[in-house]
C-alpha cells in the first residue's frame, strides 16, 4: 500500500517536473525571440540613422530629373568622409523647418561665386551647361559667395523650386544625404547620375 502510494507520488512529481521543464523551455525561447526582434529593430534604426533610407519625392521642384511620388534611396555614409559635390542630388534639411525636407541639386560650394544672368547659370564667371534643366528660362540672381560649410542647392525645375535663392547656402549640418538609386517607378529604376564640373 505504501509502495504504491509513493509510485504515484513519483509518477506526479515526475509529472510537475516535465511540465516546469517545457514552461522553462517555453520561456527560454520567448526570451530568445525577443531578444532577437529588438537586435532586428536597433540594427535597423542604425542602418536608416547612419547608412541608408528610402525617401518619396514631393513636388515638381527637380522635375524632369524626378518626379512627384518616385522613390529613392539616399545614402548617408559618403558624407561622413567627404563633402558634397557639385551634382550631387542630395536631401536636405530646410533651414526655416527642419522637420521639412527637400531633395536638391547641389551647384556650388564653398567659395564658390554664384550668379543666374540671362537665363543661365554662372559658377566662378563660368556658364554651366546644365543639360538636366526643365526651361531655361530663368529669373536672374545677384552674386553671392558661398559660406564656408555649406552648399549651394537649386532644383531642376528653376521656377517651381524653393532652393538656395529663397533659404540660403544650405549648412552641411543640414545635408541629409545623397540620393543615388530611384526605386520607383518600375520602369525608371536605377542609378541616378551626377551632373557635375
Amino acid at each position: 500500500m505504501f509502495i504504491l502510494n509513493d509510485k504515484k507520488n513519483i509518477d506526479i512529481n515526475e509529472e510537475r517536473a516535465n511540465t516546469s521543464v517545457k514552461g522553462n523551455n517555453y520561456i527560454k525561447e520567448l526570451i530568445g525571440i525577443a531578444k532577437s526582434i529588438i537586435i532586428a529593430v536597433i540594427l535597423a534604426l542604425l542602418i536608416i540613422n547612419f547608412v541608408f533610407e528610402t525617401v518619396s519625392v514631393e513636388g515638381r521642384s527637380m522635375f524632369s530629373t524626378l518626379d512627384n511620388k518616385d522613390r529613392l534611396i539616399v545614402e548617408k555614409v559618403s558624407y561622413y568622409f567627404s563633402k558634397p559635390k557639385p551634382g550631387d542630388i542630395v536631401v536636405i534639411k530646410n533651414p526655416q523647418n527642419i522637420k521639412e525636407r527637400f531633395i536638391k541639386r547641389v551647384v556650388a560650394v564653398a567659395g564658390d561665386r554664384v550668379k543666374i544672368e540671362n537665363n543661365k547659370l554662372f559658377i566662378n564667371d563660368k556658364p554651366k551647361d546644365e543639360i538636366y534643366i526643365h526651361d531655361n528660362i530663368m529669373t536672374d540672381f545677384e552674386e553671392i559667395t558661398v559660406p564656408k560649410n555649406t552648399v549651394f542647392v537649386l532644383g531642376d525645375n528653376r521656377n517651381n523650386s524653393k532652393d538656395s535663392r529663397m533659404v540660403g547656402s544650405i549648412d552641411l549640418k543640414l545635408v541629409v544625404g545623397k540620393a543615388t538609386i530611384r526605386l520607383y517607378p518600375f520602369d525608371k529604376i536605377g542609378g541616378l547620375y551626377k551632373h557635375g564640373n
